[in-house]
């Protein structure tokens, strides 16, 4: 596992100034494997998609494994997205950002010590997926 990538990842969030979900997109960029203009795509998912919902982190690593993986490229993406989605959850039993973040104050420098783990957890999950299914092709 290339730990570059969850080094990066984590750097991003904690002191690049991206939010969760542009911290893993960002990752992917400077790993080589997605566009920079997929960082400004990936803003608007962070904090669950301004509602709560999806953790940002999540949603970024399923930007990336769709814009590698959708349509007319490996037609996988949906296969590795579920993938992706269990291995999440196996570590954090949910993927809603308001679950995943009860008990914190939306900007509180707790909830984002806290969130860093998320963001560790998708930039690994991310990476070993992305560098499998690189051998592959």
């Amino acid at each position: 596992m290339d730990n570059k990538f969850v080094e990066n990842a984590v750097d991003n969030f904690l002191n690049q100034g991206c939010s969760c979900s542009e911290s893993i997109v960002t990752a992917a960029v400077q790993a080589g494997y997605v566009p920079e203009e997929l960082i400004s795509v990936a803003t608007s998912f962070s904090g669950g998609m301004g509602s709560g919902c999806l953790c940002g982190a999540v949603a970024g690593s399923q930007i990336v494994i769709g814009h590698l993986h959708g349509k007319n490229k490996t037609n996988t993406a949906r296969t590795l997205a579920k993938e992706f989605v269990e291995e999440f959850k196996k570590a954090h039993k949910v993927t809603c950002c308001k679950a995943l973040t009860a008990g914190f104050d939306f900007h509180s420098p707790e909830r984002k010590k806290h969130c860093v783990n998320m963001v560790q957890s998708c930039a690994k999950i991310l990476n070993e997926i992305l560098e499998r299914e690189k051998s592959k092709v």
